[in-house]
């Protein structure tokens, strides 16, 4: 009986989750998982802690987004033309649509690259081409309620990267003092990597497509839009869960890397691929593959919630009809700024921009535009005309404020490293 009521509660804990599991998964997409390799094996298990102080922040910010989406029944960029000046509406557009271009550009080139290591007779090319064609397939003619479930099972693909480090033997006692005893190197490249996995973690699409998707949740859950205490923790819990699994993702392919490849003296990775290929001689054939595996499967979580959300800033800008649940001829301009993101981010291959360029160039985007919103994202949730009585609270402050001024500090790391250099 026990048993039986257990399953029934997994089940229904699975079933209660929904765009926050989706959009933290989707974070450790391939360009991150680079990032995340590059700091293990560059510096062992030295950046493990970056973990805990990344969940919170990650997680305030994001449930903000999801409860600025709840109440007003808009997306994010919706809010923002309505209550902000458009200069600033425009800024962020402007921003936003290179680096998820170049971040979808570098994840199609990672998906690809992987596809030739598990099968080298058949070129990269070839499988960021098929890849790509099957996204945009899949985007265009499934409704928003089978593509966000075929998402969450795609999440469940993450678990592979829990599995790897298991199949190598650990040191656990040097694992928690890393986790639990922080380790911050003064020199310029351990600053750039502390950047590259704050910039990768909380990055601003993010907070666009978590807003958004609760709005399209909140359609399809209730028939009037009326939002209640209830559905605000219930989108917590949600916010929660996909936050930590991403952070415990990223504790793990940092794990991986810094223990297999830093051993190995393999201290450069600079993509997905050279991570996969460095394991196999190291970690063995099984690890190999699960990292792989992962690698292809992220490709196919991250890169419609990429497009995607590039296509709502853009619709709810210029009042366009958007929404996954209409079909190709009812919201023409929403799929067709999916579809040329997709094929601009292919292309990038061909005209001469490297998968690792198009991933400082996004980093460095993504860093100047993430304090800007997230300041924005504050102000809104504070603003009882707009969110009524669910505003922020104390603690949803001093997180947001904190990660408002790390971001900053951040950006301004970033741009002196990139002067500098």
């Amino acid at each position: 009986m026990k048993t039986v009521k257990k399953k029934f509660s997994l089940v229904r804990f699975w079933k209660n989750l929904g765009p926050g599991l989706i959009t933290g998964s989707s974070d450790d997409d391939p360009s991150g998982i680079a990032t995340y390799s590059q700091a293990g094996a560059a510096y062992g298990l030295a950046t493990l802690w970056t973990a805990l102080i990344t969940f919170p922040m990650m997680a305030s910010i994001q449930e903000m987004c999801a409860r600025i989406g709840l109440v007003t029944s808009q997306g994010l960029t919706g809010t923002l033309k309505k209550h902000y000046p458009r200069s600033i509406l425009y800024l962020m557009l402007i921003f936003s649509f290179p680096a998820i271009i170049l971040n979808i550009g570098a994840d199609i080139a990672g998906m690809g690259a992987v596809g030739n290591l598990l099968f080298p007779s058949i070129q990269p090319t070839f499988f960021s081409v098929l890849f790509t064609i099957i996204l945009l397939s899949c985007i265009i003619y499934f409704p928003y309620r089978k593509i966000a479930n075929v998402l969450k099972y795609l999440c469940i693909v993450l678990l592979v990267y829990l599995i790897v480090p298991f199949l190598y033997k650990q040191d656990f006692i040097a694992i928690l003092k890393a986790t639990f005893v922080p380790t911050i190197v003064f020199d310029k490249s351990f600053l750039s990597i502390l950047v590259g996995i704050l910039g990768t973690t909380i990055s601003p699409y993010l907070f666009f497509w978590q807003a958004t998707m609760e709005v399209e949740e909140l359609k399809h859950k209730r028939k009037q839009l009326i939002v209640n205490k209830k559905m605000i923790s219930d989108m917590k819990k949600d916010v929660d869960v996909g936050m930590f699994f991403s952070n415990v993702v990223m504790f793990f392919i940092i794990l991986t890397t810094g223990t297999v490849l830093f051993n190995g003296n393999i201290h450069q990775i600079n993509t997905v691929e050279e991570a996969a290929q460095a394991l196999r001689p190291l970690a063995g054939e099984g690890a190999y593959i699960l990292f792989a595996i992962g690698v292809i499967g992220t490709g196919f979580l991250a890169i419609p919630v990429l497009s995607g959300s590039l296509s709502y800033i853009f619709c709810e800008t210029f009042g366009w009809k958007e929404g996954l649940d209409h079909k190709f001829n009812e919201a023409k301009p929403f799929y067709l700024i999916i579809a040329a993101s997709l094929l601009i981010g292919l292309s990038l291959n061909y005209i001469g921009i490297s998968p690792i360029k198009a991933l400082i160039y996004s980093a460095i985007l993504y860093g100047l535009t993430a304090p800007i919103l997230i300041a924005i994202i504050l102000h809104i949730s504070n603003n009882k005309k707009v969110m009524k009585e669910f505003t922020n609270g104390k603690l949803s402050n001093v997180l947001g404020w904190v990660t408002l001024m790390v971001m900053t500090a951040c950006a301004a790391a970033l741009v002196y490293l990139e002067i500098k250099s």
